[in-house]
């Protein structure tokens, strides 16, 4: 969870009010917050918030907002959403469709830097970027001094050698390719542009570049200072949401501050979900509808309209009650309402859970494994006698790890989406590829190596709602010079004896095993799973230089075939 730095002093004056520590700690159960520290020396405040979904709070003017909203009972309108008049705009260029193909910008005048207020503006540039945009991946943000930009700003394509700038932190000119493999942000966050044959950049009017987006902005034009007065903010990112929400929070955080916004207009050569031309800030919130008796279930009391109102309306909602039925809007700086009872929540939240009365259970049980666990255990039980150790695997990994070591063509795997990391981009569909993870870090260690493991996959399943499913099987491998199919036959004949199963083998072909040595399991018409030796070039792409056997079993059929269904 994200844990920031505030100035206690800077949070007094977004609050207008003094308050000790063990007072902001009870304000802090409004946005999920808790003290970590307090330094008076350097009257610096660290505070871990706990809800991912709302990247507004992550900064000190988001919490002194939802903090002075509460305290008030009423919220702040800003004015600057409604804005008609637009003078200044950025146009952008038809090659970013591919690349990074969406922006989004404002400015901000009459707010006087302080150094307050421009490591309060870094920290929410980072947090929002590396956190919410996943690494700057999805989102990254630039700030600058509006004085020195000419508009209309350019948000173009162009090839790494074709331009130059001095970036931030260096003292001489660079091309793009060169920030790439010199500049330490370069070497990075490069990897977001990879393939790219083409690199975004930000220039405007009069061709002075701004700055290299997501990588670092230029020195001239993107080095706010303290004394500033006059700033211009931009989001780039690949989805239009996430950098318009961006933009949004960035915009009310200076309005807060005393700043005067206007919005900026976007022109697109494409369509985007918000049409070719879009102004940001813009507000995204689309209203939503609660029943009465939505509210009265889930918290267990009955509620009068206007403590639902109150309630809803100090956390910053536009609220609507007629016949039992609530409309509410959230604030322009949030877009993480997906269901009532994600109101539900707030409104518990805003009055406050120690409010809420306990209730002891008026029924008495007994919790106890589910079938499926106790079977698992057995199954590890009987692994654990025959001499295996076992192992915990991570359910995600890579598709290199799944396809290209395991000797297989493309199959169609359970995706990550917004992935961070390609080592972490999917889930396994098997669990022989973890445990050769395993066998290729353990070379060093005593043969013969004996593992298995018990866990989940997922598999693609067009028939499920989500379009996967989870999966629970049983591997184990064997290694040493003489590994072969009979040993790991023999094992997996105690196994199921043991869980008093009747099998038969049926010849099989799979390209990561041997041909001729490898087999189907089955019992009745279930097929259970595979045993064979793995194919030399699976084990050559693993670095492994011994010779295994492996077996794959569903732990999910075995109870299915026990309960006779």
């Amino acid at each position: 969870m994200p844990t920031i730095t505030v100035i206690k002093n800077d949070l007094e004056k977004l609050l207008k009010k003094k308050l000790t520590i063990n007072k902001l700690e009870e304000y802090l159960k409004w946005v999920k917050g808790e003290v970590k520290g307090f330094d008076e020396k350097t009257d610096e405040i660290k505070i871990e918030l706990n809800d991912s979904n709302r990247p507004d709070l992550w900064c000190c003017e988001g919490i002194a907002r939802q903090i002075r909203w509460r305290l008030s009972n009423k919220k702040e309108a800003y004015s600057f959403l409604k804005a008609k008049k637009i003078k200044d705009e950025i146009i952008v260029s038809k090659e970013l469709k591919d690349i990074r193909p969406h922006v989004a910008a404002c400015t901000a005048k009459g707010i006087k830097v302080t150094e307050d207020i421009l490591t309060q503006l870094i920290q929410t540039q980072e947090k929002l970027s590396y956190i919410f945009g996943r690494k700057r991946q999805g989102i990254a943000i630039g700030v600058y001094n509006l004085e020195r930009i000419t508009f209309p700003v350019y948000y173009k394509a162009v090839r790494p050698d074709e331009v130059s700038f001095v970036p931030l932190g260096f003292e001489k000119k660079m091309n793009l390719n060169e920030i790439l493999t010199v500049h330490p942000k370069g070497k990075e966050f490069g990897g977001i542009l990879k393939g790219k044959g083409m690199y975004p950049i930000l220039i405007d009017k009069e061709d002075k570049i701004l700055s290299f987006p997501p990588i670092i902005n230029s020195r001239d034009i993107g080095e706010v200072k303290v004394g500033d007065e006059n700033l211009f903010i931009e989001v780039t990112g690949t989805d239009i949401r996430l950098v318009i929400l961006a933009i949004n929070i960035m915009a009310v955080n200076l309005f807060d501050r005393g700043a005067e916004i206007e919005p900026i207009l976007v022109k697109y050569p494409y369509a985007t979900e918000f049409g070719r031309m879009t102004q940001t800030p813009l507000d995204l919130t689309a209203t939503l509808n609660v029943a009465h008796n939505e509210i009265e279930k889930a918290l267990g009391e009955v509620w009068k309209d206007k403590d639902i109102k109150t309630c809803l309306s100090s956390y910053g909602y536009d609220i609507k009650i007629k016949n039992k039925r609530i409309s509410v809007k959230a604030p322009c700086f949030r877009d993480d309402l997906m269901h009532p009872i994600d109101v539900v929540e707030d409104l518990a939240i805003s009055r406050g859970y120690d409010t809420f009365k306990p209730v002891m259970p008026h029924h008495f049980t007994v919790g106890s494994l589910s079938d499926i666990e106790f079977l698992s255990d057995r199954i590890r039980e009987e692994f654990v006698g025959l001499g295996f150790q076992e192992v915990i695997s991570n359910i995600l990994t890579s598709k290199d790890e799944l396809l290209t070591k395991m000797n297989l063509a493309d199959e169609k795997l359970v995706e990550i989406s917004n992935v961070m990391s390609e080592s972490y981009s999917v889930l396994r569909n098997s669990l022989v590829p973890s445990l050769l993870r395993v066998e290729a870090e353990s070379s060093k260690a005593f043969y013969p190596h004996k593992v298995f493991e018990v866990g989940e996959a997922g598999v693609c399943d067009e028939k499920d709602d989500t379009g996967s499913r989870t999966i629970l099987n049983a591997s184990a491998l064997i290694a040493h010079p003489n590994a072969n199919f009979s040993e790991m036959h023999s094992y997996l004949d105690l196994l199921l004896y043991y869980l008093a199963l009747e099998y038969n083998l049926e010849p099989a072909a799979h390209p990561s095993f041997i041909d001729g040595r490898v087999g189907r399991i089955i019992i009745g018409n279930e097929d259970l799973g595979l045993i064979g030796e793995l194919h030399p070039a699976a084990l050559e792409r693993w670095g492994i230089n011994c010779p295994c056997a492996a077996l794959e079993i569903s732990v999910d059929r075995i109870l299915k075939i026990k309960r006779g269904i």
